[in-house]
């Protein structure tokens, strides 16, 4: 008899949603969890999401492809380009060696240099550069692809001819997916993400709305997305009975925008407001963006439309209010600093974007769901202090 999904089923899906993939030796409690569930695990997210659970006797994936790909979906230790292009000859050069092979740092260098795609050649004397392969190499290393044996990789940004020895693990063969046609078939990202939905294309919309919903912040009603937004509406309780009986999520749905949100902080989810200051400032930029509706009233998608001068005088007035509780990096930032910080943040949680045509800055129905003020008395404990 299939086991039923239960709360041990709930906590093995978060921790699939959560990492990257649960490897057998380094955390062989939770990997038992997802082997125990597999099968109600396998059907739960190939019937909502269209995803594929793998589980391999070294570790337990869910291969998470977004319905649309966001900036924070980078690998965060990466600062640019040069680090994707690195990372994909050195996927390129481990390809190439047998599991538990051996490779010196410098063999790896050498074929990075051979192949790597830009119409300028790597160059190891550039010390930037030397910081890029730092970063990707220990990258592959915590993410389980390589394991160095010998050697220590920082001494290499001060001086190129350092050597450290590397070895390949069996991971590195289960990192990328498979895709029905050969890569360098696809010419776009567009091209890729189709071949996510013509395996069952009947569906398509539950599928893409059950990965917006995980993977994002929320949904917002706009110009394009009527009809996802109606099928949030239509289904709203089959939705909600479905996501709650299976995740600690709680489906709200408003007027414009649709969200998972969750009664109370647990250590496996990646949640709003995090520990980072910036979250008490845009609770508080929230608060106060909620007394001036009458100066900028949202559209019929509920979306408020700031200039770039209206933004930065509710952001001071923000400042002026609250930052008595702020950490002293941001209470001695400059307004311009401030501002580039908070805009980033918002746009990372996606409660605000900027206009490419008009430069004005639109704040989502998201951040509407949100306010934080200091208590009534705080102002006067902090005179008193």
């Amino acid at each position: 008899m299939e086991t039923a999904f239960d709360d041990k089923a709930k906590e093995a899906l978060a921790a699939l949603f959560e990492q990257f993939w649960i490897v057998r030796d380094a955390d062989p409690e939770r990997y038992q969890l997802v082997r125990e569930r597999e099968h109600v695990l396998k059907r739960y997210v190939e019937e909502k999401f269209g995803y594929r659970l793998i589980v391999h006797r070294h570790f337990a994936k869910l291969e998470k492809i977004p319905a649309e790909p966001e900036p924070w979906m980078g690998i965060p230790s990466f600062q640019e380009p040069l680090d994707y292009a690195l990372f994909c000859c050195l996927m390129a050069y481990v390809e190439s060696k047998a599991v538990e092979e051996k490779f010196l740092l410098s063999d790896v260098c050498e074929e990075i240099r051979a192949m790597y795609p830009g119409d300028v050649p790597v160059d190891w004397t550039n010390y930037s550069q030397r910081r890029a392969l730092i970063r990707v190499l220990k990258t592959a290393e915590q993410i389980g692809l390589i394991r160095r044996m010998d050697g220590e990789i920082e001494a290499f940004a001060q001086h190129a001819d350092e050597e450290a020895l590397y070895e390949v693990s069996v991971l590195a063969r289960y990192f990328m997916r498979t895709y029905p046609k050969d890569l360098l078939q696809y010419t776009s990202i567009d091209e890729l993400l189709a071949e996510e939905w013509k395996a069952a294309p009947q569906d398509y919309r539950r599928h893409r709305l059950y990965r917006k919903l995980f993977l994002s912040p929320a949904v917002h009603r706009t110009e394009g997305d009527e009809q996802d937004f109606y099928y949030l509406r239509n289904f709203r309780h089959r939705l909600r009975e479905d996501i709650e009986s299976h995740t600690p999520f709680r489906y709200e749905l408003y007027k414009n925008v649709a969200m998972l949100t969750i009664p109370e902080r647990q250590a496996p989810y990646t949640l709003f407001p995090d520990l980072k200051g910036t979250s008490d400032i845009i609770l508080h930029f929230a608060a106060v963006v909620r007394e001036r509706l009458a100066s900028f009233p949202p559209d019929e998608y509920g979306r408020l439309w700031l200039t770039p001068a209206q933004f930065s005088e509710s952001l001071a007035d923000t400042k002026r209010r609250y930052e008595a509780g702020w950490g002293k990096t941001h209470r001695e930032a400059s307004l311009a600093e401030l501002a580039r910080e908070v805009l980033a943040e918002l746009e990372a949680w996606r409660m605000a974007d900027t206009d490419p045509e008009t430069g004005m800055v639109v704040l989502y129905p998201l951040l509407g769901r949100l306010c934080g003020r200091y208590p009534d008395d705080f102002q006067a404990k902090e005179r008193e202090l």
